[in-house]
Formats: C-alpha cells, structure tokens, sequence
C-alpha cells in the first residue's frame, strides 16, 4: 500500500479534481486527495496526498506556495488573466521602470485584504463565484486575509510601444487562499494603468518543489514508477525535532496516551521502527497527539 505525497507538475487544461481522478484510476486507490488547488490554465507543483498521508493535507495547506509568472500592462480582464472579457484598456505612451513596478510590488507585502476574482471557485451561500458570473448576477465577493511574503520583478520588462502595452515577469511567496491573478490585477490598479495575469506555474507547495514533481502522464504510463517518485510522509516533518521512542513509550503513544519528553519544543515528531508514527504537541507537563500517523508497522 503506498503512504505519501506524489508531486505532480500538473500540466495546462487539467483541473486539480482530473488529477485526483486519473490517479485514482492508475494505482487503483481510493484514498487520495490533493493540497491546494491549481486552476486549469496553472501549471506546476501539485502535492497528492496518498494512504495515510491524507491526514496531512491540512497541515500541507499551512506552508507557503510559491509561484513564476507574467503580467501585461495595458489591459485588464473580468477574469484577471488573459482569459477573460476586456473591461479596460489604456495605450501607454512611456514605460514603467523596474524600480517603479518593484517599488509597488512592495507595498503588497505581509498582511493584505484581498477580493478574489469574480470567476474563481470561492463560495458565497453555497454557490460558486463562477456560477454567478456565468449567469450575470452581481454579488458580494468575501474579502479574505492573506500573507505575501515575497512579490518581486525577475527581470526588465518588455515595452511595446506599438501597442502601448508593457510585460513583466514575477516570483511570488504567499499562503494558502491567496489569488496571484488579484495580485496582478491590483498592482495595476495601485499604478493606474490596467493590468492582466498572462502566464502562471507554481514552482513549490507544502514543502516541495517542481524539482521533485513528475507528469501524470509518467504514472499513468508505467504505475509501477509511483512507489519510486512517491516522497515518504517523515520527508513532510524534516523540519520537526524528531525522537525516536523506546518500545514502553511507544505502547502508550499507540493508545494515544501522554508522555513526557526531555525536550522544549512546540511540536515533535514521534519515530519508532524508523519512522514517524505520531506528531505530539507540548501541553504543559506532557506531550499529547496532534496528529497520529501509524503507518508501516
């Protein structure tokens, strides 16, 4: 039975839902599911929890996510990406400098209120964004609290004064629930001119990168390949403190029991046989379960 996380570099067209599917039907598993969903049109990082480690899947949420992408000054879209309905356009007759587009970027670092686009899969009173766009109807978007923890130009943007339109390429670190096509969108709004998101790959999630991630397409061709690629559940915790238990201590942590630890940490990850069986959390004079994870006995 296979127990971790498959890194998918999920390819254009797909929904995060399709990945889920197709993998479900290669390794004929059930327990499947993935961490942070990927519109159709992203490429990139997709962490698939598998077996056991869908216990993690909410933990998984809470690491950044980091992304590469392009954005065009010049016009903006109902949609915020190069997908969508023309709501603006203006001709620029000179071009930004990276210092000025860089200087604007800043100001979205660390705590920001963000308004998701009206086609995204945010629900307001059980219905999809998307829905009510498709059907014309206005409604309230939900603002939402995000951490941008990096917004930076890779390189010199691209004038084209033909067109009075200007590109630029991005990296961005933020958290869980944030919407990168907003971030382009709003840069725009903060430099007058409008703005659309044209390209976009995740290149890290939940702990993982891109140089980790493998195409579907590999597993679906040769299934066998999955228990190779597959990164093992204590790769999720290398960053914890670890200790490994004596077989007493492990008896209790297996029913779930408090123990002590001679050691001051907020969380620690439990290994025994080699491997990270519980994930224990300081509750004063003893550690108690947060998250239990017995797996490979």
């Amino acid at each position: 039975m296979l127990n971790g996380i498959l890194v998918i570099d999920k390819d254009k067209g797909m929904t995060s839902a399709d990945v889920v599917y197709h993998l479900r039907k290669a390794l004929h598993i059930r327990k499947i599911g993935h961490a942070g969903t990927l519109d159709p049109e992203v490429t990139g990082v997709l962490p698939i929890a598998i077996g056991q480690a869908t216990k993690l899947i909410e933990l998984m949420h809470t690491r950044p996510k980091e992304y590469i992408g392009s954005g065009l000054f010049g016009y903006a879209t109902d949609s915020y990406d190069s997908t969508g309905t023309v709501l603006k356009k203006t001709k620029l007759t000179k071009a930004f400098t990276s210092e000025d587009i860089q200087n604007h970027m800043n100001e979205f670092l660390g705590e920001i209120e963000q308004v998701p686009p009206i086609y995204s899969a945010v629900k307001v009173n059980g219905k999809h964004l998307y829905e009510y766009a498709r059907e014309g109807i206005e409604v309230e978007r939900p603002k939402r609290k995000v951490d941008i923890l990096q917004y930076d130009l890779t390189n010199k943007p691209t004038f084209n004064e033909k067109d009075g339109q200007e590109e630029f390429d991005f990296k961005i670190k933020c958290s869980k629930g944030t919407y990168v096509r907003s971030l382009v969108n709003d840069l725009g709004e903060k430099m007058n001119c409008p703005a659309v998101m044209t390209y976009l790959r995740r290149v890290a999630s939940s702990g993982f990168d891109i140089s980790q991630a493998v195409k579907l397409s590999e597993i679906e061709e040769n299934p066998e390949k999955a228990a190779e690629l597959i990164q093992p559940i204590d790769a999720f915790f290398k960053n914890y403190p670890q200790v490994d238990l004596s077989e007493g201590k492990w008896l209790k942590v297996k029913n779930g029991a408090g123990i002590s630890l001679e050691i001051d940490a907020k969380k620690v990850a439990l290994r025994y046989n080699k491997k990270v069986k519980a994930i224990y959390e300081n509750k004063g004079k003893l550690y108690r379960p947060s998250l239990m994870l017995i797996q490979n006995e």
